[in-house]
């Protein structure tokens, strides 16, 4: 499964699972373990926040020169 198809899953839980969307937004490890069997080592950080229809999210994802590099680690996706 590709990152974008396990990030479509995990919303998708979220829109129709409210229990999962309540502690994906409070502890996004454990809900990601619980629900998909996917560890998240320590030193990564996860941080789930939710759009409303008057406030938007834009990811600036890692610059791939950076990554390419070496200054930027570089990972799947977690």
């Amino acid at each position: 499964m590709s990152a974008e198809e396990l990030k479509a899953k995990i919303i998708q839980k979220a829109w129709e699972d409210a229990s999962f969307k309540a502690q994906l937004l409070s502890d996004p490890k454990a809900a990601l373990k619980e629900a998909f069997g996917i560890v998240i080592p320590d030193n990564i950080e996860i941080k789930t926040v939710e759009e409303t229809p008057n406030q938007n999210v834009l990811v600036i994802p890692v610059n791939p020169a950076e990554a390419l590099n070496g200054t930027a680690p570089l990972k799947d996706m977690w």
